[in-house]
């Protein structure tokens, strides 16, 4: 799916609740995209899905001088590397990256499951400034 059609897609699936403003309301933030966790098995992951859970925020760090993937973008949680956005969904993401625009990332589901690249899903937002819409 293109960029554009997937921003179609993310406005008109709604827009997500994220965090709390200071003033005890939620934040509005677009749904840009969700992808499972690739790199599972070499990463820090492995050892740390046990502690994560549905709604954890995490790390977006880009990676423009990664020698495999000049759109490389590294998924982080507490500091430690769980993985990448995946190879076949992150030009968008790190082109949108290097322009300065304001990513965020949370976990979006865990899974039990024999295939490592389908355990952790994520989900990258846009947040929208400026309140709620109203």
């Amino acid at each position: 799916m293109n960029g554009i059609l997937k921003l179609l897609v993310a406005v008109v699936a709604g827009i997500a609740a994220w965090g709390s403003s200071p003033a005890g309301g939620a934040e509005a933030a677009i749904v840009v995209q969700r992808s499972p966790l690739a790199g599972f098995r070499h990463h820090d992951a492995a050892q740390t899905w046990r502690q994560l859970a549905v709604g954890e925020r995490l790390q977006l760090v880009r990676e423009a001088d990664n020698p495999y993937d000049p759109n490389a973008v590294r998924v982080q949680w507490r500091g430690m590397m769980l993985g990448y956005v995946p190879q076949r969904d992150n030009a968008a993401v790190a082109r949108q990256m290097d322009r300065g625009t304001a990513l965020e990332a949370r976990v979006a589901l865990l899974r039990e499951n024999r295939n490592r690249s389908v355990r952790i899903e994520f989900e990258i937002v846009a947040p929208l400034t400026g309140g709620n819409p109203q």
